[in-house]
């Protein structure tokens, strides 16, 4: 039982005269994956293919010639093919990668020959590319946000993410093997999204892990969607490629979030690896102070109250400045009364007078 090709460049109205029946597949949309043929002409039941029956194999579809649930030919080429009984099994593989591999493994499986008398069918699988798949992230992803490769400085986070990505059907024989089978009509999308949605949103922990490790913060994992897509598409080569037949193609990430808990534990360690610098702790200071200032000028209980505590808060500004940092500038540090730089080893202050000790 083999496949004939029509000549290069034949339409379907030039055979038709030589075709008392043909199978075709109109078109597939993007929600279905595989079809069954729908058989036209008067050559009896639609479960048996006659010797000299038609198959038309139009662009984005691999046909499977199917007798009692095993495949007997393939066609992935675009064209309009005749079927006879007396030739051996053929393959127009259309350039799908591995599917001459997986086919011979099928044949080799089967043994048949003679006329046919066993119900017979011709599915269509839709070999497109499958877009608009949305994902989101239902439990968080956790992601390591480093601070300092160096000293090993980091802090983990949970992100949630939502966006797109797209698949195809590259191998249609082990599709039908292993995840469509012998279905009565058509194979959708939906029968199969939750599982591949749920093991590629297992396989973004690693991804995003290898991300992290290179110092990438999660708000720019929008701008590393080939990284990220390369990742996955490792992670799922055996669950999808080889035990689906389906690749994983495109990926799009349209926003990425954290907790509010979390930007503030970041917004926090940002702070204190910025104030490790003496000229920033100085600069922080001299900006809260000057804050303080214009607030107690607004204070309802009155200025007076308003500015004891601008002289709290300078004192405790200069108290932090002085001992963090004054020893470091080789000085005396600085009043804890006005704020004053001290020259070392002074006992008094030289700006107001007071006694240090």
């Amino acid at each position: 039982m083999g496949l004939v090709k029509a000549l290069a460049g034949s339409v379907i109205g030039t055979v038709l005269d030589t075709w008392k029946d043909y199978f075709v597949c109109d078109s597939l949309n993007n929600d279905t994956l595989m079809v069954k043929g729908t058989k036209r002409g008067f050559g009896g039941s639609g479960e048996v293919i006659t010797n000299g029956s038609g198959i038309v194999v139009n662009e984005g579809q691999c046909a499977l010639v199917v007798e009692e649930g095993n495949i007997l030919e393939v066609a992935a080429e675009p064209g309009n093919y005749t079927f006879d009984s007396s030739l051996s099994p053929s393959i127009f593989d259309g350039g799908l990668e591995g599917l001459k591999a997986s086919f011979k493994e099928a044949v080799d499986r089967f043994t048949f020959g003679g006329e046919v008398n066993k119900s017979q069918r011709v599915y269509y699988v839709n070999t497109k590319e499958i877009m608009d798949n949305r994902f989101g992230t239902s439990t968080p992803i956790p992601f390591r946000v480093v601070f300092d490769p160096s000293t090993g400085s980091e802090v983990e986070i949970s992100v949630r993410c939502n966006g797109e990505f797209s698949f195809k059907i590259v191998d249609p024989v082990i599709f039908y093997q292993k995840v469509a089978g012998n279905k009565a009509a058509r194979y959708d999308k939906d029968e199969l999204l939750p599982i591949m949605k749920s093991e590629m949103l297992d396989a973004l922990n690693p991804a995003f892990g290898r991300l992290a490790a290179q110092g990438i913060r999660y708000s720019e994992l929008p701008l590393h969607t080939a990284e990220i897509k390369e990742a996955l598409r490792e992670a799922l080569k055996y669950d999808w490629e080889e035990k689906r037949g389906i690749a994983f193609e495109s990926l799009t990430i349209n926003s990425v979030t954290i907790p509010e808990a979390d930007a503030e534990k970041i917004k926090n360690i940002q702070f204190s690896a910025i104030n490790k610098d003496q000229a920033t702790a100085n600069a922080t200071i001299i900006t809260a102070t000057a804050d303080a200032i214009r607030d107690a000028a607004n204070n309802a209980n009155g200025a007076a109250t308003g500015f004891m505590n601008v002289n709290m808060a300078t004192n405790t500004g200069s108290q932090f400045l002085q001992g963090n940092n004054g020893a470091a500038q080789g000085g005396g540090g600085y009043c804890p009364f006005c704020g004053a730089a001290l020259p070392a080893g002074a006992n008094f202050c030289p700006n107001c007078g007071k006694a240090l000790h």
